[in-house]
């Protein structure tokens, strides 16, 4: 068991089939290669920057995360030795000082995230060299998270040009039933100050680093010379941030703090007809659902089994986050109840996966499924009822999300034991 989630049986189910395969590396290689052309292709045509030179400038001018290159280098070592790995990482830190060095020298503001960007760079073609499958598998895994944020980017840009009618009247109706907490927590994040802002503003920006964290825990095992587990928190990560996105062109928001001039001091009068409302093509269509409150919670999921200050951190992340999503005016509480429903149904598709398609996971998939096309529908076309009538469409809201979870800890977490014998009475291969 060692070098595991301790009582997690998704982590004793190891990939070791796959151990030694590169070609699933080379194919996902050239369809990520090939969607970040494409993404460039739609940036010159439409006039904007695009992931090419987002990923020019972390290597050789000024990133755009301090944090998140070095996340993704130390991601990237998990299938390294030990003394390759503390090579690595000197060599990384080396460079940012040199290239620190050189900004202070010629009175450049300072930052670093050349170095470790550049290294995994180097590092890919090393161990592509050296045809070393676990080692590529852990490069992958930093590489998708640097490039994973380029496409993100890219797609909100597009976001802006495709819907430039928002529905931001729609969720603030709808929000009424939840009591709009977005004015509630603004109102109260105004009076606490500066000091709560900073705090929240850093875990809000920084929920990558947090998500590496507890994917390094979950690959300890891998660090130290075990294969790689089937599940663990950045499939979900990844999922998240590939699914979520196709729902900004369906349900295109951008917040109550862009789309209304009061808030969060006061509230927005419900009168005449709601409608689309044309809007500014620089802010992202990102609210629908909300992807920081489905990766917070992600996070949080995948820290239940670690040992205390792993579970103690998951859920500091989760509360900062959805305390920064509402009281920064990022979000509405429809966006979180959404985003919620979003990730325990990619989580349900993904998790344990050596059970296969039982009765529990084709449940709750479906009932994910069915549970966001009802929400958003319902935000869209019932808006005026959810205001008018909060005391029956907010329980309901707050029950869709609650079946949810009630089924899913039911499925993964309460009935483990069972689940832990069936598996252990399978004879291994």
């Amino acid at each position: 068991m060692n070098g595991v989630l301790q009582g997690d049986v998704e982590s004793v189910e190891v990939d070791a089939t796959r151990e030694d395969s590169v070609r699933p590396l080379i194919v996902g290689a050239v369809l990520v290669a090939a969607f970040l052309v494409t993404l460039q292709v739609v940036a010159w045509k439409w006039n904007f920057p695009g992931p090419l030179p987002s990923m020019w400038n972390d290597m050789f001018g000024t990133p755009k995360s301090m944090s998140l290159p070095w996340a993704a280098l130390v991601l990237a070592t998990v299938g390294l030795n030990n003394s390759t790995r503390l090579r690595v990482l000197a060599v990384a830190a080396a460079l940012d000082a040199v290239v620190l060095g050189g900004r202070y020298l010629f009175d450049v503001p300072p930052t670093v995230g050349n170095g470790p960007s550049l290294v995994l760079v180097a590092l890919a073609f090393h161990v592509v060299r050296r045809h070393d499958a676990r080692a590529m598998r852990g490069v992958a895994l930093g590489a998708l998270l640097l490039l994973a944020t380029k496409a993100g980017d890219a797609w909100l840009h597009i976001t802006t040009l495709v819907r430039p009618y928002v529905l931001d009247e729609y969720a603030y109706a709808a929000d009424h039933a939840l009591g709009n907490p977005s004015w509630v927590l603004g109102s109260i994040l105004d009076r606490l100050g500066p000091v709560a802002e900073g705090t929240l503003h850093w875990i809000y920006i920084q929920l990558p680093v947090a998500a590496i964290i507890v994917a390094l825990y979950q690959l300890r095992g891998v660090a130290a010379g075990s294969a790689w587990p089937k599940h663990f928190l950045f499939r979900t990560f990844l999922l998240i941030g590939l699914v979520g996105p196709v729902f900004y062109l369906l349900f295109p928001v951008v917040g109550p703090m862009f789309a209304f001039e009061s808030w969060p001091m006061q509230s927005v009068p419900l009168s005449g007809t709601l409608g689309e409302i044309p809007f500014d093509s620089q802010t992202p269509r990102n609210c629908m659902p909300s992807l920081h409150t489905a990766w917070a919670l992600s996070i949080f999921i995948h820290s239940r089994r670690g040992p205390w200050w792993l579970r103690t951190g998951g859920t500091l992340w989760l509360v900062g986050t959805l305390a920064a999503t509402l009281g920064f005016g990022y979000h509405y509480g429809v966006d979180l109840v959404a985003g919620a429903i979003l990730c325990l149904t990619i989580e349900s598709l993904l998790r344990d996966p050596e059970r296969g398609w039982d009765r529990d996971r084709i449940t709750l998939v479906t009932y994910g499924c069915v549970a966001m096309a009802v929400l958003l529908l319902s935000y869209r076309y019932l808006a005026e009822e959810f205001a008018a009538n909060p005391l029956v469409f907010g329980p309901l809201v707050l029950g869709i999300l609650i079946g949810m979870a009630f089924g899913f800890h039911t499925a993964f977490f309460a009935d483990r034991s069972r689940f832990t014998d069936r598996v252990r009475s399978v004879p291994s291969r």
